[in-house]
């Protein structure tokens, strides 16, 4: 939730924008929000704006519009080279707090006349390692299915159907989260989404899926539901829309329960997993793949096309000279 008053004009002016003109999602803005308000804070630590060291307690609602003109390239590489050596940030999180930066200045520069100059034009988003997503193997998958429909758990009907919807759509948790039951078209098992940048897409759903989803629709809570969470498919056990909090203590559980590393793996890993085991054992086409995941480059969805060591040695196998 953000706490407009906490800052300055000029930052909810460029919220309010992000929502109504770049029709940003709620968490993408609430991440903007938090970036700038990091990056305004550095800002007061580096001009000597204040003499308190502690983020926690530094305030940016007095931040002063004159020093928005004094903020140069130079600078905002000084904040960058702070999150990588004090804060320790990944090249992702540098990278997603430079875009922030990026966007926020071209909203100064070019829809207000606060400063006459963009620092922030020729300010490059730092190099990322490309790495081989962690995800679940097939067999581990199974067990972590069999393990949330076991009998000990009172909310099996509905933990099997959030795992059996990540591992076989690929959604992401917002998404899950944020599933209407009017959202699902039974007739023709597919239902509609709403992912990043606000926007919508269609996630079929197989038999596995519908199962799960009927099954739980069948105990799912039908009285005492809160009022603006009569249309959620998941409820928590306060009987409101459940949260990203809970869905991820609920993973974990899981997880622990199957026998595998909570530190290896994840909500966001089980993403990764489906994603994964249809470009393994579907043969699915990377284009098809790429609107499943609602990816908006393909370069996002290459990540998932990596071959294991097996297949590796079926590759170097099937040579017609390996015989000879």
């Amino acid at each position: 939730m953000i706490n407009r008053e906490d800052n300055p004009e000029f930052v909810n002016s460029f919220l309010d924008y992000s929502i109504t003109i770049l029709n940003k999602s709620p968490n993408s803005v609430k991440e903007y929000n938090y970036d700038l308000a990091m990056f305004l804070k550095y800002m007061k630590i580096h001009f000597k704006m204040t003499n308190e060291n502690d983020f926690n307690k530094i305030s940016i609602n007095d931040f002063d519009v004159s020093y928005l003109n004094r903020i140069t390239l130079n600078d905002i590489h000084a904040f960058v080279s702070y999150l990588a050596t004090n804060n320790h940030s990944r090249p992702a999180t540098r990278a997603r707090k430079i875009s922030t930066i990026r966007i926020f200045f071209k909203y100064l520069s070019q829809k207000t006349d606060l400063i006459e100059v963009n620092p922030a034009q020729n300010l490059e988003t730092p190099k990322q390692e490309k790495r081989m997503p962690k995800y679940l193997s097939l067999e581990d998958s199974k067990k972590l299915l069999d393990i949330s429909c076991s009998e000990d758990n009172r909310n099996r009907e509905r933990d099997f159907a959030i795992i059996t919807l990540f591992l076989n759509c690929g959604m992401r948790l917002s998404e899950l989260v944020g599933i209407n039951i009017k959202d699902i078209i039974f007739s023709e098992c597919k239902m509609t989404v709403i992912g990043k940048g606000n926007k919508e897409r269609t996630i079929y759903l197989n038999k596995a899926c519908m199962n799960a989803i009927s099954n739980y629709l069948n105990v799912r809570p039908k009285e005492g539901i809160k009022y603006d969470s009569k249309d959620a498919l998941f409820l928590s056990e306060r009987r409101e829309r459940i949260s990203n909090r809970t869905v991820q203590y609920i993973v974990k559980q899981e997880l622990l329960k199957a026998g595998l590393d909570i530190n290896k793996y994840s909500v966001h890993k089980l993403r990764h997993t489906a994603a994964t085991l249809m470009y393994q054992y579907g043969q699915v086409d990377i284009r098809a793949l790429q609107e499943l995941l609602g990816h908006a480059s393909i370069s996002t969805t290459e990540i998932y096309t990596h071959v294991n060591n097996e297949q590796v040695r079926n590759a170097v196998e099937s040579n017609p000279l390996a015989d000879m």
